[in-house]
């Protein structure tokens, strides 16, 4: 299927004029550990937003068709994920429309109504028709309930406002919710990640942040106030593998970043709506393909190793913009500040506690956490911050860490370690990959591969929160509507290892070796 034919089929990127600035709100020994389960895999909690009855209206929530079609005909699928791109360009257009018309919805109470989520609506509609066109084209069978997914909903704000006055007791010591899943080491990973008893937090007032959509006060809290929350790992037995891989990619130094996705809307520029840094492979853009990858330079040491590991940069909103303060996927969809360089990123593969693993295919593609958990919830969410010197005390998914001095902000990943031994991608880039269960034990049908964990450590000043005002705030770059929040940090991967090199991490993981 032609890039071209899918180019054609997306819309011209969103034009929309981005919402005012409100005001800016700003001024001017590390532990290690192998990670297993996520701690949101099997939560279903439900919507992560807060609900006002008659507040105005925040932003807009809209079912995600792709993680619900998890069953599309191959020959289906680079049209569908044409279309899929389409309907997220819609939402951030008319997330763009409720930015900019707040005068209008106060004098009308039926405005966001009338005037932005009922043409939502129409043009998801018509959207969906040519998914289940294309489904039926190849000879599936589109599901019915896709017509049920057209409707979006206007999510009210919380009562924050100006940086979250109002930040729900957000300075007070939270009661940190472990919600351990399997494995959670001594540096803290996909098992140990506790939801500090954030607000719901989804909606917020209209001018939290620099640009107006986040963060608010209630998206931060002070690490040293949250009680310990990492569970102890599984202990490897005898036919575990315990070896560890690293692998050494540099931190972005030559400044490549784009908005799209090649794994979710390949051929589809902006398919992120916002911006990426990228270690490893150097052609990852919108219109790589496999060839693409295998013939492309790497920024790794090892020359063998040419995967692309790339995830949402983070910005301090602090009053200055960047160089995309006036692009696609940077400031013309709310994603302001200055743009922050990792100062470390660790990249490294471990093994399970109950089983050898087996080679990564190449060109597997992962994508851990989700960036749309104001709309999806929590059970996809993988985020986990912290700050060095806690990292085997606390992780957080529901908030960003204020760190104390002498101790910086920290991002940590653990992928899904469990492979269905068949396919490289899936429909919703999510079924052919999952993660262990508490005892690191893959599901039946499922083989344990060597799982990718990374670690970014940052250097900005912490941000302070005094009388319900957050200033120097930091966030990662998101979706318009998901409101910045610190749940919707995630991370992507395609393996582009050499088969001599798989094989060299294979080997070391299954024989208890540290090796790279």
């Amino acid at each position: 299927m032609g890039r071209n034919i899918r180019k054609r089929r997306s819309p011209l990127a969103v034009r929309a004029v981005a919402a005012s600035a409100a005001l800016a709100i700003g001024g001017g020994g590390l532990v290690w550990a192998n990670f297993y389960a996520s701690a949101h895999e099997s939560n279903n909690s439900g919507r992560n937003t807060t609900k006002a009855a008659g507040a105005q209206v925040a932003t807009i929530q809209c079912p995600d068709v792709g993680q619900k079609l998890s069953n599309v005909p191959k020959q289906a699928r680079g049209e569908v994920d044409g279309e899929l791109a389409t309907l997220d360009q819609q939402i951030t257009a008319a997330y763009q429309r409720l930015a900019t018309t707040r005068d209008a919805q106060t004098r009308d109470a039926s405005f966001v109504q009338n005037s932005i989520l009922t043409p939502l609506k129409q043009n998801r509609s018509v959207i969906i028709d040519r998914i289940k066109l294309e489904i039926n084209r190849v000879g599936g069978k589109a599901p019915g309930w896709l017509d049920g997914l057209s409707t979006c909903t206007g999510q009210p704000a919380s009562g924050q406002n100006n940086g979250g006055q109002n930040n729900g007791g957000a300075t007070a010591a939270p009661s940190a919710s472990a919600s351990a899943g399997a494995g959670a080491g001594a540096g803290a990973g996909a098992g140990a990640s506790a939801s500090a008893s954030a607000p719901a937090g989804g909606a917020q007032a209209g001018n939290g942040g620099q640009a107006g959509n986040g963060p608010v006060a209630a998206d931060f809290v002070d690490i040293t106030k949250v009680q310990p929350n990492v569970a102890r790992k599984p202990q490897t037995g005898a036919a575990g593998s315990s070896g560890v891989f690293s692998t050494s990619c540099g931190v972005n130094a030559n400044k490549k970043f784009n908005t799209d996705n090649v794994i979710v809307a390949p051929g589809v520029t902006n398919g992120a709506h916002h911006l990426h840094d990228y270690v490893g492979n150097q052609s990852n853009d919108a219109f790589a393909n496999n060839d693409t990858f295998a013939a492309a330079q790497t920024s790794c040491a090892n020359q063998g190793d040419k995967s692309s590991y790339y995830w949402p940069v983070v910005r301090i909103q602090n009053g200055t913009q960047d160089f995309d303060q006036n692009n696609d996927g940077g400031g013309k969809e709310l994603n302001v500040g200055k743009i922050q360089q990792v100062r470390q990123a660790q990249i490294k593969f471990v093994g399970s506690p109950t089983s050898k693993v087996v080679a990564m295919p190449k060109f597997l593609r992962i994508i851990t956490g989700d960036a749309k958990t104001t709309t999806n919830g929590l059970a996809n969410a993988n985020a986990h911050w912290s700050c060095t010197g806690f990292e085997n005390k606390v992780q957080l998914t529901a908030q960003y860490p204020i760190c104390p001095r002498g101790s910086t902000v920290v991002r940590t990943f653990a992928f899904q370690s469990c492979w269905d031994g068949v396919n490289a991608d899936s429909a919703n880039h999510r079924t052919h990959v999952a993660f262990a269960d508490a005892q690191g034990n893959c599901a039946n049908g499922f083989k344990a591969i060597p799982q990718l964990t990374m670690r970014l450590v940052y250097g900005f000043r912490a941000p302070t929160l005094t009388n319900g005002q957050i200033k120097n705030a930091y966030a990662v770059d998101g979706f318009p509507e998901q409101l910045h929040k610190a749940t919707t940090d995630h991370d992507d991967f395609i393996n582009v290892f050499d088969d001599a090199l798989m094989n060299k991490m294979v080997t070391c993981i299954n024989n208890g070796q540290r090796c790279k």
